[in-house]
Order: C-alpha cells, then sequence, then structure tokens
C-alpha cells in the first residue's frame, strides 16, 4: 500500500508474496507469521456486557458510543445511570420542581434554562 520504486518492485513483490498475508477479515497487510495472532487479537468475537456479540477490535468504540449499558450522566442531576434508563431518568428528572429565586414560582427542572427570559 505505499509506492514502491520501479527498480525494487520486483524484488519487493517477491518479499511480500512470501511473507506478507491479507487478512479476509479486514483487508490489512499482515506478516504471515502473525496472522493467527492478528485473527484472535482483532476478530475473535467476543461478548459485551450487554450480551452483544461483537469483534475484539470494536469492542471500545461499541462500549463508548454504542452500547446501550454504557455510562451516561443526567443533565439536570448529574447522576450516573446506563444509557438504556437515562431518557426515562430524565423525563422523570426534568419534571421535578425547583422554586425560582426571582419570582417564587415553581418552575419544572427542565424549564429552569429558559425560566430567565420569562421571568418577571
Amino acid at each position: 500500500k505505499k509506492d514502491i520504486p520501479a527498480a525494487n518492485f520486483i524484488i519487493h513483490e517477491i518479499h511480500c508474496s512470501r511473507n506478507i498475508e491479507v487478512c479476509h477479515y479486514c483487508s490489512e497487510s499482515v506478516p504471515k507469521s502473525e496472522m493467527k495472532n492478528h485473527i484472535e487479537s482483532e476478530h475473535v468475537q467476543v461478548t459485551c456486557k450487554c450480551r452483544m456479540k461483537i469483534e475484539n477490535s470494536l469492542l471500545k468504540d461499541h462500549e463508548a458510543s454504542a452500547c446501550l449499558l454504557r455510562p451516561a450522566l443526567c443533565q439536570y442531576c448529574d447522576i450516573q445511570l446506563t444509557f438504556d434508563k437515562l431518557q426515562d431518568h430524565e423525563i422523570y428528572c426534568g419534571a421535578r420542581t425547583e422554586t425560582c429565586g426571582g419570582c417564587g414560582h415553581n418552575i419544572m427542572v427542565k424549564d429552569l434554562k429558559e425560566h430567565p427570559q420569562v421571568c418577571g
């Protein structure tokens, strides 16, 4: 996957065909001696804590952005929950009320950011 000078190309091609193999999972060029280790470390199926089966190499990205059991913070109270429980919690948490120091009315927590614009 690099430019090879024409004078060295035949030697390079012979070397690669003897020593390099293309992974049939990810199309990466891997030394033949390391192919078994590459497949076992990168492409073995593992089970996430959410019970989804995924390639080991994709697990970190899944846990960070797609896993339903990844940690998430409530925007109203900063409590840490799992992502799958966040929406129900925020509906409940945002519906709580707090007294406005300016007008004395009870304002829902979800409306506190916009309230100063309409507060008398």
